[in-house]
């Protein structure tokens, strides 16, 4: 059973994550030859004021 774990930055729509997981599930379906029904997606959404880049939050980012 494929437990596949994604972490994205929150402020994605509840649809475009719905999709994101479909896609996930359909491609370790084809790549791992697993049937859908055995396959778990897990995923966690973070602040932006908990994800850095460059030592930079995300949150005080200039624009």
């Amino acid at each position: 059973m494929p437990i596949i774990q994604v972490q994205i930055m929150e402020g994605r729509s509840e649809d475009n994550i719905k999709l994101l997981i479909d896609d996930i599930t359909s491609a370790a379906e084809k790549n791992l030859s697993v049937p859908k029904e055995s396959i778990r997606v897990l995923v966690t959404e973070v602040p932006r004021n908990r994800w850095a880049v460059g030592g930079v939050l995300k949150s005080e980012e200039k624009k």
